[in-house]
């Protein structure tokens, strides 16, 4: 296992940078991106980006380093499905967004065969926090494929506690097959994370509007990412039986990726909160495999999505942007919204960028569709790994942040 950071700098006294703070590119064409760069550079000589890349274009990524190594700004990646950009999901391009100096960051591998991967970042993180008490956030993005995440952030958290605010995505092909997608200006991995630590506490909010009926299940026999079996019964058979009574839909091998989306599990914390997990696929065994953990003998419900015209999501993340970071006028709002939450509401999803960003006051939505999504639900500081919710906080480039 290995990490590499840079060193953290102070923020300097501007508290909002403009918009231009994010450029997004429709083709990685290096001369673009050099120019782009190079201006960065001139009005902020210790900058750096965070570069979000499509995954069709992730041929492109030597282009963006050489222009990376021609104007100096240092570079960390990942590369994702699909971006926002202008209301709608772009198959191709690159996001870059500028920060004005350069946050610690960390490229850390190999977390797949790790005996303890959360000690890995601990130690990466606590040796940049240093003692000043600087606010900060952590910012983790992940190779979907790590299949243990949620154990992860749990072990996190028990070793940086408050010291820290959480908020990512998982990184990867929709696919769901191996790909390395986590970069800097040298490396490209798999099986691993990219953390950056923005300089102010604020974190981020989260929310996926699904509801949770009253009839509750047992996960009986999980294996990490697989629910095996459903009160003492094969997980597809229980599966399949409570989506037919509840909804009216004879799920098969052959369409269950088409409708597992529509009908996701919930797992009922004693919050009372619902953590969301979506089904992918069906193994051979008849055991569901779900994207992020389900811990044994969770209590499960099917949960109900959010009505094709709801609104209930965007209401409470723009309330809660205004209560967390102040008015958002004139900032970016940098988003990372579920592909399972995509795939669910279809032809609605574009509105419900376009209306995120009308109610929160945002001058335009930013980043990127993500496989998972991480932060902590209500006033919590408790990192949780999520699906179906949209990750918003306000980007101007001063540590990511923001002000109101």
């Amino acid at each position: 296992m290995t990490a590499r950071a840079c060193a953290a700098l102070p923020p300097t006294g501007n508290d909002v940078m403009t918009p231009s703070s994010a450029t997004y590119f429709s083709s990685l064409d290096q001369a673009d991106i050099t120019q782009k760069l190079a201006a960065w550079r001139g009005a902020w000589p210790d900058c750096g980006v965070l570069a979000l890349l499509a995954e069709a274009d992730r041929e492109g990524l030597p282009a963006l380093r050489a222009a990376c190594r021609e104007t100096g700004v240092a570079l960390a990646g990942a590369i994702f499905p699909a971006l926002l950009h202008e209301g709608d999901f772009a198959a191709h391009g690159v996001w870059l967004l500028c920060l004005e100096r350069m946050p610690a960051n960390f490229l850390i591998a190999d977390l797949d065969t790790a005996v303890e991967p959360a000690e890995a970042i601990r130690a990466a993180v606590e040796n940049a926090l240093g003692d000043d008490g600087m606010p900060t956030t952590l910012l983790l993005l992940f190779d979907a494929m790590v299949p243990n995440i949620g154990t992860i952030l749990e072990s996190l958290y028990l070793r940086l506690a408050d010291r820290v605010r959480y908020m990512g995505a998982n990184a990867g092909s929709e696919t769901f097959q191996p790909m390395p997608c986590l970069f800097d200006g040298e490396r490209l991995l798999a099986n691993g994370v990219l953390a950056l630590l923005l300089q102010d506490d604020q974190g981020a909010v989260l929310e996926h509007g699904y509801l949770a009926p009253d009839e509750l299940i047992s996960a009986t026999a999980t294996a990490g990412n697989r629910i095996i079996s459903i009160d003492w019964q094969p997980a597809f058979d229980v599966y399949r039986a409570h989506v037919r009574a509840l909804y009216g839909v004879e799920l098969t091998r052959e369409n269950f990726y088409q409708y597992g989306v529509h009908f996701p599990f919930g797992i009922l914390l004693a919050s009372g909160d619902v953590v969301v997990r979506i089904p992918v696929a069906l193994e051979q065994d008849g055991s569901l495999f779900c994207v992020g953990e389900v811990p044994a003998n969770s209590m499960l419900t099917l949960v109900r999505a959010p009505a094709v015209d709801s609104q209930d999501t965007v209401d409470k993340l723009s309330r809660n942007l205004r209560e967390q970071f102040g008015a958002g006028a004139g900032h970016d709002l940098l988003t990372f919204y579920c592909a399972g939450r995509r795939l669910h509401l279809g032809a609605a999803a574009r509105p419900e960028l376009e209306q995120l960003r009308r109610r929160s006051g945002s001058a335009r939505v930013i980043g990127a569709l993500s496989l998972g999504e991480i932060g902590s639900l209500g006033e919590g500081n408790y990192p949780m790994f999520h699906n179906a919710t949209l990750v918003c906080r306000p980007w101007t480039g001063q540590g990511g942040l923001g002000g109101p």
